[in-house]
């Protein structure tokens, strides 16, 4: 999203003067699809991970992307400050504590911002919802039910690749739902206070495959005997972009993006349920599960004067496989406003075009649109690393309840240096 970004509509504002990667012909490729189509006249430098000080020093960036995998992003948000560029991140900002508490210093330490792109807040539905209690439509929100699925094809695939590894991801409460729990702290105006829940690996992975009688022996799908019949299987031979960043670079690092979903290996969960108090004293209950007939999620706020439902159906994706990631298929009346004393009502967003329920092109224009255009921000829609803390210290703290059985509160785990 970022590459093609920054060399197609916001080129006259923005230029991508470097590419940093562990496997050189992932970033052949990029430079290669820039190239044939028109959108560079030469190739951006590339540099091997252990070349990143020298790819700062020799292009002078103003600001670093860090899309790497999620246990990595302190390494270079940290790195990025300390040799004075500003740092854009993927969510989560990390995936655990200990991180965030080093990446939360460094950025007080040596006054360099940072920027965490939750998509969710730019989708108009969401900035609706975000309004509706703002503006004290159902009073002082009391409670939230939260219900997010993930559909057998897009919920599968964090089963196939380094998502897997919880070391790597932090687990699906990190990974994932750190923006469900972002949007959460945004539409409250609150902060998470005590968590507790129950998580496990209830479909995937190879015991629950047996105890089913679906297991497939192999370790990998492409090519796999049988797994033409498999609706689990990924062939990256059938998906060009996936071939080439992928299939044709496992030389270089030995990754696989093809796992068997039912195999061994797999140390996260498919299966969360959490309940949360918040310092605004409004309680949540929130469920994800990985394994759904569809995609998409409900949300209900109740408050004082009423109640609002949000829900929306999206259309689930592979990741790499060139189809829009989180695209709305409800279109309209997803928003229902239930008064107090009164009939309810719908609330009609403005239309929703794009990925992540149409909010990655507004997150694309704050972050590279010209500056001489950027608009006020009334609903704070921008996130730095307080909101990347606060987001993830939800799911931090569920890890810990699903390891002990015991609340987890939030206050113990990270100190902001501004407090």
């Amino acid at each position: 999203m970022f590459w093609k970004a920054l060399t197609g509509p916001y080129k006259e504002s923005a230029e991508l003067v470097g590419l940093c990667d562990v496997n050189q012909t992932r970033m052949a490729y990029v430079n290669r699809t820039l190239l044939d189509e028109g959108k560079l006249t030469k190739p951006v430098p590339t540099y091997q991970a252990e070349a990143f000080d020298q790819m700062v020093k020799e292009t002078r960036p103003d600001v670093i992307i860090v899309t790497t995998i999620d246990r990595l992003h302190h390494r270079y948000i940290i790195r990025a400050a300390e040799l004075g560029c500003d740092a854009i991140s993927e969510k989560p900002m990390t995936t655990d504590a200990e991180k965030c508490q080093q990446i939360l210093d460094t950025l007080a330490r040596t006054g360099r911002k940072l920027r965490v792109t939750f998509n969710y807040r730019y989708s108009p539905a969401r900035w609706k919802v975000r309004e509706l209690i703002r503006d004290g439509v159902i009073g002082d929100v009391k409670q939230v039910h939260f219900e997010w699925l993930l559909d057998t094809r897009h919920g599968a695939d964090y089963f196939r690749r380094w998502h897997r590894d919880k070391s790597n991801s932090g687990g699906l409460m990190v990974h994932k739902s750190t923006h469900h729990f972002d949007l959460v702290n945004w539409w409250l105006g609150a902060r998470p206070e005590v968590v507790f829940g129950f998580g496990s690996l209830a479909f995937y992975g190879r015991e629950n495959a047996e105890a089913r009688g679906v297991h497939a022996p192999y370790y990998r799908t492409t090519g796999a005997p049988g797994g033409e019949k498999d609706p689990f299987a990924l062939d990256l031979r059938k998906v060009p972009q996936m071939k080439a960043l992928y299939l044709d670079a496992e030389h270089e690092d030995g990754y696989l993006r093809d796992r068997n979903v039912f195999s061994d290996g797999i140390s996260i969960e498919d299966t969360m349920n959490l309940l949360v108090r918040y310092d605004t004293g409004a309680q949540m209950s929130y469920s994800l599960a990985a394994y759904c007939p569809w995609e998409g999620y409900r949300v209900m706020f109740t408050g004082t004067k009423g109640r609002i439902e949000l829900q929306d159906v999206e259309r689930p994706y592979v990741s790499g496989d060139g189809t829009e990631s989180g695209e709305s298929l409800q279109k309209g009346k997803n928003i229902i406003v239930y008064p107090h004393f009164a009939e309810a009502y719908c609330v009609t967003p403005a239309a929703a075009v794009g990925g992540h329920g149409g909010g990655d092109t507004p997150l694309l224009d704050s972050l590279f649109g010209p500056q001489e255009n950027a608009v006020e921000d009334p609903l704070g829609l921008a996130a730095n690393e307080v909101d990347g803390a606060w987001s993830i210290l939800t799911g931090i703290a569920a890890n810990r309840s699903f390891a002990t059985g015991l609340p987890v509160f939030t206050r113990e785990l990270v100190r902001f240096p501004q407090q």
